[in-house]
């Protein structure tokens, strides 16, 4: 009877601690995230007030609500930005716990600029989309999938591009190996880690130290028991080796999140076309506003070798 005890004991321990490990990273019910709450690190200072112009830019559009079911039947919101009945679609997808309006403020501004439609979305449990998981693109995956579906089917004949930033860049590079419609000409990847497991260890090693790698195997637990998903079911790495389309990959140069090194392991992964642009001393998430010409010229001129429409006099 006491071994029996003790076992419950140790099984309920192991599952409360895979639980509270589960929260940490994953559990994400509230959605309230304002795209105006930018990163408290001192590093992001310089370009607060450019950010937030951007921002505030890309707020005052004009737009269409559109919702989708993903695949597991989870409500999917996005905003459709129009530039006309005829021009590509670029399909936007965020990072963790933050907002479209944020994080693709750069690439909307690019869009504008390039007279393509954009359509802006809520990665689940995020914003006005349903869930309280966040998987770090394994479930998210076959949400992207489900936007192009969507595009292509509203929109058929169409260039489709996906674009997508931090978990949202290796979102669209994990649905990179899935069944794209053929309108998807390309996808571009600002900041992305190369593995779901890789960063969160990464992360963990920063807030917790050396003693972050005993909380792993509970994180694991966690996302299966909790979330419904295994964390190392996919992984930009892994995806791109068997990528359908084209790739652009950017990334910052001072990134202290993401570290730079991760889209060169995936770049050195992908076995179609690839190119690869880095920003000097660009934080995460923050290159196309420390270089806007760099970033901007990198994204024309790949768009231009997929044959995706013709760029407007601003944006030559």
């Amino acid at each position: 009877m006491a071994l029996i005890i003790i076992l419950a004991i140790v099984i309920l321990a192991v599952l409360a601690v895979s639980y509270a490990a589960y929260r940490i990273p994953f559990y994400h019910p509230d959605h309230r995230e304002s795209p105006y709450d930018l990163p408290p690190e001192g590093q992001y200072d310089p370009y607060r007030e450019a950010m937030t112009a951007l921002i505030k830019e890309q707020d005052a559009q004009p737009f269409e609500p559109v919702e989708i079911a993903g695949q597991d039947g989870a409500r999917l919101y996005g905003r459709y930005y129009r530039a006309s009945d005829t021009a590509p679609v670029l399909i936007g997808f965020h990072g963790f716990k933050s907002t479209a309006l944020r994080d693709m403020c750069g690439g909307g501004k690019l869009a504008r600029q390039m007279g393509m439609n954009a359509l802006l979305v809520d990665q689940r449990s995020h914003g006005k989309s349903d869930g309280r998981t966040i998987s770090f693109g394994v479930k998210e995956r076959f949400d992207c999938l489900r936007w192009a579906q969507y595009a292509a089917e509203r929109w058929p004949g169409r260039p489709i591009v996906l674009m997508g930033v931090s978990m949202g860049a290796a979102t669209v590079l994990m649905a990179s190996d899935l069944d794209l419609p053929g309108e998807v000409r390309g996808i571009i990847a600002d900041c992305p880690y190369s593995d779901p497991s890789a960063i969160i260890k990464k992360v963990g090693r920063d807030s917790m130290g050396p003693a972050s790698i005993l909380l792993y195997p509970f994180i694991l637990l966690g996302a299966r028991l909790y979330g419904g998903f295994s964390l190392t079911a996919a992984s930009p790495v892994k995806a791109v080796r068997q990528a359908r389309v084209p790739i652009l990959l950017i990334h910052g140069e001072d990134d202290r999140f993401v570290p730079c090194d991760m889209s060169r392991e995936i770049f050195d992964a992908c076995s179609g076309r690839k190119t690869r642009v880095t920003i000097p001393g660009a934080p995460h998430a923050i290159a196309y506003v420390l270089d806007p010409d760099k970033y901007g010229r990198a994204v024309r001129e790949f768009l231009a070798s997929l044959g995706v429409g013709e760029l407007t006099p601003e944006a030559k």
